[in-house]
């Protein structure tokens, strides 16, 4: 009888080993080390870039900041690839992402999404020798856009917005070749070098094509925004605490302005409401 309880008790600690984290299992680790490990990219101004202090900056590090504080820990920021976040699989490298990722029912399947913190429209920017006058223009063209991105998908035309708040849009590009970046800064740096050189166009964020617009490169905005994208804190399945901790900071800071100020800091217009 003996031998039988203990191989029930090894049978039983097996079973509950292999279930997910229990509900409250993140957010606790995180306030008992007093330390939130937010994930977010190093090169992608004014959403997040590296200042001259050697120090990361920008809109989204802000709002993980203010989370953080809200949450009452402080943040720790790390920068992996955004392919790398977008995979998943983090096991406890870092317990939430703010890096302007769109909420998507395929995302969904990976993580949560514990809350909406702005919407930012999407554009079509080329070199400034461009003849093109309108998106129409690019018909045929090499685009370039950030891997697994929104962006590559819409340029692909296989881009699926299903989160709420999300409006409509339409295909206004048909590329011959679309080409895949780490990120938009990279994008920009092959369409800097002139007009086709190796690349017609790319597409990114408006907010991130006027900030390298200010930044000196040689490229301006073709047409109207292509899309408006609701964009969202992730974090993995499992710690349904640590999501509604995380959905209440930022219901606060949209109630009492945060997001409005912030938005307009760093982009001078009000992106947490909808066009």
């Amino acid at each position: 009888m003996k031998t039988i309880l203990k191989l029930a008790a090894v049978s039983l600690a097996l079973s509950l080993g292999a279930l997910p984290a229990k509900a409250g299992a993140v957010l606790d680790r995180v306030k008992a080390a007093g330390d939130l490990k937010v994930a977010t990219d190093a090169n992608w101004a004014p959403q997040s870039f590296v200042n001259a202090n050697n120090e990361l900056d920008g809109f989204d590090v802000d709002i993980a900041k203010e989370i953080g504080k809200r949450i009452g820990v402080k943040v720790e920021f790390v920068t992996p690839g955004w392919d790398i976040i977008t995979a998943g699989n983090w096991v406890g490298r870092w317990d939430m992402h703010v890096g302007s990722m769109t909420p998507t029912k395929k995302r969904a399947e990976i993580f949560d999404f514990p809350a909406v913190y702005y919407y930012t429209p999407a554009a079509v920017a080329v070199h400034k020798d461009s003849k093109a006058t309108s998106l129409a223009d690019l018909e045929g063209k090499v685009i370039g856009a950030t891997s697994t991105s929104t962006f590559e998908a819409y340029a692909k035309r296989d881009l699926t917005l299903d989160a709420a708040g999300a409006p409509a849009f339409e295909y206004k590009l048909n590329p011959k070749e679309v080409h895949s970046y780490e990120n938009s800064t990279t994008a920009f740096d092959d369409l800097r070098l002139g007009d086709g050189v190796r690349i017609d166009a790319v597409v990114s964020s408006l907010p991130s094509i006027n900030d390298a617009i200010k930044a000196g490169y040689p490229i301006k905005q073709v047409g109207d925004p292509v899309f408006y994208e609701p964009l969202a804190i992730a974090i993995e399945h499992g710690d349904s605490e640590f999501s509604a901790s995380i959905a209440t900071a930022v219901k606060a800071m949209k109630e009492d302005g945060t997001l409005s100020t912030l938005s307009k800091k760093w982009y001078g217009v009000d992106y947490s409401v909808t066009k």
